[in-house]
């Protein structure tokens, strides 16, 4: 117990010496959370005795690099590069603008939101989705004066609903191939839960914005510009890999930049310079976490949770409940819902079998909590570049990220009514 609490320590950490040093400053935005991640990352390296402290950093720099954090870092960087050249060519306006144009004021909450679910059910992927519809989010929050945390919260809570649903999802799929089902099968019981959750969220959000107010003149829309941004999301909702979307989003801003005289050459490769320079700090913190996590792991941590939550199961609702807690937990050990979700999808197909739980809802819970949970940690990748983008403190979107809150609500009362029944 002493020990599996000790690996677990570096978390607890960070939480409280943010938390904590935030509250004494009274403003969440005083202290970087790159400073809380140093600091829990020496911890973290001190208490990982037994080893040489070389050692002990070796193991905390391969976790700050693997493939999975490499890719990620690609992404942010590419991100970065495509939003800011894209701003310094005027595609943001001319997309904010036609956005504006074409939504009464009262529909462009709701539209977002409505835009967020598409296009990550289309491409199964959340952060493809909060790449492209971030910038165009903050775009619109500051022509309507709108809250910006607001605007980005709607787009990240919108993402996770393909994230959770889609077909070609990386959880959908690990989820189903952890627990033997079809992905049909466990889409037919997740619609169960996301439909209603997303039908909720969508009211409160047409309600929220009948306080919208529409800007006194909109500026003509300039098409060719739009385009950049058509030509992404197209080619994504067709499947082409995120870095790929990226890359000729970059390359379409710039050669439309050069033609319409926006930017010249140099200009252009400078905006990309400022995009991948503000992607600094998230890069910082997504190494320190893997960083981090990577010990945690080795100290037992993660298998000290599993153990915890699995000991006192007894029952359908409880092996249900316990599913849902485990890989609740795992995801804020690992920041990742379908590394989560590959941890410990063998234990939850075993806890599944044992207590006689459909193997459909057992995929279907591992997806659903996984990605509420992966919705609210400040320190997760979906977070972390929505905040980069819009120039704000992940913590500020805490409080408006309706979407997860209410799928988590939604799946935690279908577990204790036995909803769906078909499948309970």
């Amino acid at each position: 117990m002493r020990k599996g609490l000790i690996a677990l320590s570096p978390l607890m950490v960070f939480v409280a010496f943010y938390l904590v040093t935030s509250i004494i400053a009274g403003d969440f935005y005083k202290i970087p959370i790159t400073v809380a991640f140093m600091v829990s990352s020496i911890y973290a390296i001190i208490i990982s005795g037994g080893r040489p402290l070389m050692s002990r950093i070796n193991a905390f720099s391969r976790g700050a690099a693997t493939e999975q954090m490499m890719l990620m870092i690609w992404i942010f960087i590419l991100a970065g590069a495509f939003a800011h050249s894209a701003k310094a060519m005027g595609c943001i306006d001319a997309t904010v603008n036609l956005t504006l144009s074409l939504l009464p004021p009262q529909m462009i909450l709701a539209g977002l939101f409505l835009a967020a679910c598409f296009i990550s059910l289309s491409i199964g992927t959340s952060v493809g989705t909060i790449a492209a519809l971030v910038p165009i989010a903050v775009g619109i929050a500051s022509e309507t004066g709108t809250d910006v945390a607001l605007m980005t919260a709607i787009i990240v809570g919108g993402s996770f609903f393909g994230d959770n649903l889609s077909f070609i999802s990386d959880t959908t799929i690990v989820a189903t191939q952890t627990q033997g089902c079809r992905l049909s099968d466990k889409f037919r019981v997740n619609a169960f839960l996301v439909f209603p959750a997303a039908i909720l969220i969508l009211g409160i959000y047409l309600l929220i914005g009948l306080h919208v107010s529409a800007p006194q003149h909109i500026p003509q829309v300039e098409w060719v510009k739009v385009l950049p941004y058509l030509v992404v999301l197209v080619t994504a909702i067709f499947g082409m890999n995120v870095m790929a979307v990226l890359t000729l989003g970059i390359l379409l801003t710039g050669g439309i930049g050069l033609v319409t005289g926006s930017f010249e050459l140099y200009g252009w490769m400078g905006a990309m310079g400022e995009g991948i320079l503000s992607m600094g700090e998230l890069i910082i913190v997504t190494m320190m976490a893997g960083g981090i996590l990577e010990l945690v792991r080795q100290q037992g941590g993660i298998d000290f949770v599993i153990h915890q939550l699995t000991r006192h199961v007894n029952g359908k609702r409880g092996a249900e409940m316990s599913i849902a807690a485990l890989v609740s937990l795992v995801d804020v050990c690992t920041a990742n819902n379908t590394v989560a979700i590959l941890t410990v999808g063998g234990i939850a197909k075993q806890i599944g079998d044992r207590y006689g739980v459909d193997n459909k809802k057992c995929a279907s819970i591992l997806d659903t909590f996984s990605c509420v949970m992966q919705g609210f940690i400040p320190y997760g990748a979906q977070m972390l570049i929505a905040a980069g983008l819009a120039s704000l403190n992940p913590i500020a979107m805490i409080p408006y990220l309706y979407y997860p809150f209410a799928l988590g609500v939604v799946a935690i009362m279908a577990i204790f009514f036995r909803y769906p029944k078909r499948y309970s």
